[in-house]
């Protein structure tokens, strides 16, 4: 029976790959380390208390009390576990990521809802994507970018960026087709159509995504702590090779309680409608009404 190595394919291809584009991956190196160093300076030059403050009172603007509560609680918790310097840098990590497995994401999704084409090649890669298990996606960015943040960050964006794909096309598809048949027959441009009327209809199917796109992020950071992504990645990689019970469990926490909060927090602004757009939704039900009695008249 011959023998088949789809993976000796793939290396030739990740070799050449890295010998032909090298300066394309050194530009993007030092564009994300750039990013991430700005991010993690903006959230540790302030005192931690005032940090917590922020993030804490973030809730209260959508009067999600009870979350901003733990919010407060779960951040000093932190704070008291002297976990705050790590969990910076794992929340910048993420943050990161997650803007970058959007900015791919969300596009491309809006381009599959549009494109019947283009969602049926997609949905094979992004099943692959999902399937594939998160060590390997450590591999290749290691291989282009070295150890250290970088790899963590482009192999954290790659494997998040399903679900924002996901989410996008689901949630453009499932809006009312009377609603967008309406606002084309008053002469919309498909354009002001998806931008004014489809994705503020999508958006709490689209924020759903972009809370999976974190938790994937999130969850592969600490896996990322295998290369050097530092963080509480670092530490739980730290305390496993040592057996170090107690610092493990305390790493574990902290990324429990931070996944607790950009959960619920992101849930939250998906729940939270934009302003005018339940008047912009219902005024577009009125006008699609009013479409066929003006049609017979």
């Amino acid at each position: 029976m011959p023998s088949i190595d789809p993976g000796q394919y793939v290396q030739i291809w990740v070799l050449w790959l890295s010998q032909r584009c090298a300066a394309v991956f050194d530009v993007a190196a030092h564009m994300l380390t750039a990013t991430v160093r700005l991010v993690e300076q903006v959230l540790s030059t302030p005192a931690p208390l005032i940090v917590i403050a922020v993030l804490g009172a973030a809730p209260l603007l959508l009067r999600r009390f009870g979350l901003a509560a733990f919010a407060w609680a779960a951040l000093w918790l932190i704070l008291a576990m002297r976990l705050w310097a790590a969990t910076v840098e794992t929340l910048s990590l993420v943050l990161v990521s997650t803007a970058v497995a959007v900015m791919l994401g969300i596009p491309l999704g809006i381009g599959c809802s549009v494109n019947r084409t283009l969602s049926v090649i997609t949905r094979p890669a992004l099943d692959f994507m999902q399937t594939l298990p998160a060590y390997v996606y450590l591999i290749p960015a290691v291989f282009f970018f070295g150890v250290g943040t970088v790899p963590a960050v482009v192999a954290t964006a790659i494997f998040a960026i399903p679900p924002a794909v996901r989410m996008t096309e689901l949630g453009l598809r499932q809006v009312d087709p009377e609603l967008v048949e309406a606002a084309v027959a008053f002469g919309a441009h498909p354009w002001r159509v998806l931008r004014e009327v489809r994705l503020p209809l999508a958006r709490p199917t689209i924020m759903a995504g972009v809370n999976q796109v974190i938790m994937l992020a999130l969850s592969m950071v600490v896996i990322s702590g295998l290369v050097g992504g530092g963080g509480l990645g670092g530490l739980v990689v730290s305390a496993v090779t040592q057996l170090d019970i107690g610092a493990g469990f305390n790493s574990g926490l902290a990324v429990v309680l931070l996944a607790i909060y950009l959960d619920r927090t992101t849930a939250a602004l998906g729940g939270a409608s934009r302003p005018g757009a339940g008047r912009a939704a219902r005024a577009q039900r009125r006008r699609a009404a009013a479409t066929p009695s003006r049609s017979g008249t």
